[in-house]
C-alpha cells in the first residue's frame, strides 16, 4: 500500500491506462491506473481533457482523489520557464518555493484553523526517487526554488527581473499542490521540465507553442524518469509527511 504513487501530469506528458472515475467532495476527477517500475501508479492528468488554464485547475479534486485511491506519494510534473539560464530541456527539482497566486483555493480545512508546517515542503524521500530515476535515465538535473505565478498569461520581462529575486524557475501549477499535499498528509515532490528562458532572459520570446514544443521533446525521458523514481519508491515512510497534521491545528 506504501507504494501507490500518484503522477500529477503537466502539459505535454501522457500515461496510458484504465480509465477510472473519482467522485470526490470537490469534483469529478477522470486518472488513468497503470504500472509502472512494478508499482501502482495513478496518473491524473492536471489539465484535464479540455486542457483547463493554471488558474482553473481544480487543485483540491485532484489531490482528494488521489488520496482517496489510496497514493502515499504524488510526483508533480511541471513545466516551467527559467531565470537562472538552465539548458532548455534539463530538469529541475525543487527545494522550496514562493507563490504569487490570488485566487485559487489552498486548503482543505475551510472552517478550522488548520497550520501545516512548511519548513521542508518537498518530501526528501521522493526527492531522492526522483534523483535515482534520473541518474538511472542520463538526465540533466538541478535544484532550484519555484515561483508560482497566476497566470494564465506569461510574466513581463519586469516581472521576471522581480521574481529573480525569489527564485530560479517560474511557472504556474506548482502551488497549491505542494500545499494540499501536506495537509492530506502525503508525500510530494515535483520534477520540473524547463521548456523556455523566461521573458526579457534572451531577446525573441517563444510562442505557447513553441514551448510546447520543447516540452514534447522531453516526454519520453521525463516518463523514464518517473518510471524509476517510482521503482526506487522505499517501501516504507520514514518522513514526517505522514504526520503533518499532528501538531498543525490550533
Amino acid at each position: 500500500m506504501e507504494r501507490k504513487i500518484a503522477v500529477m501530469g503537466g502539459t505535454g506528458i501522457e500515461i496510458e491506462g484504465e480509465a477510472l472515475s473519482i467522485d470526490t467532495h470537490y469534483g469529478m476527477v477522470t486518472p488513468r491506473l497503470t504500472r509502472l517500475g512494478g508499482v501502482d501508479v495513478l496518473f491524473i492528468p492536471r489539465h484535464g481533457e479540455g486542457h483547463l488554464p493554471p488558474h482553473r485547475v481544480n487543485y483540491r479534486a485532484l489531490l482528494m482523489a488521489a488520496k482517496m485511491w489510496g497514493a502515499s506519494r504524488v510526483i508533480s510534473t511541471n513545466t516551467v520557464g527559467t531565470m537562472s539560464w538552465h539548458p532548455v530541456g534539463s530538469f529541475v527539482l525543487p527545494r522550496d518555493f514562493v507563490e504569487f497566486t490570488g485566487s485559487r483555493p489552498s486548503t482543505f480545512f475551510e472552517e478550522e484553523a488548520v497550520h501545516v508546517d512548511l519548513t521542508v515542503p518537498y518530501c526528501p524521500e521522493v526527492i531522492s526517487a526522483i534523483e535515482a530515476g534520473a541518474k538511472a535515465a542520463g538526465a540533466e538535473v538541478y535544484e532550484g526554488i519555484y515561483v508560482c505565478t497566476e497566470g494564465p498569461h506569461l510574466e513581463s520581462p519586469a516581472q521576471i527581473r522581480m521574481l529573480r529575486r525569489f527564485g530560479d524557475v517560474v511557472g504556474m501549477t506548482g502551488y497549491p499542490e505542494v500545499a494540499l499535499a501536506r495537509e492530506l498528509e502525503i508525500c510530494y515532490a515535483s520534477i520540473c521540465t524547463v521548456t523556455n528562458p523566461a521573458a526579457g532572459m534572451r531577446r525573441d520570446a517563444m510562442s505557447a507553442g513553441e514551448i510546447t514544443g520543447e516540452m514534447a521533446k522531453s516526454a519520453d525521458l521525463l516518463r523514464e524518469i518517473i518510471e524509476g523514481a517510482a521503482s526506487k519508491m522505499p517501501e516504507e515512510r520514514s518522513c514526517r509527511c505522514g504526520s503533518a497534521l499532528a501538531e498543525a491545528r490550533l
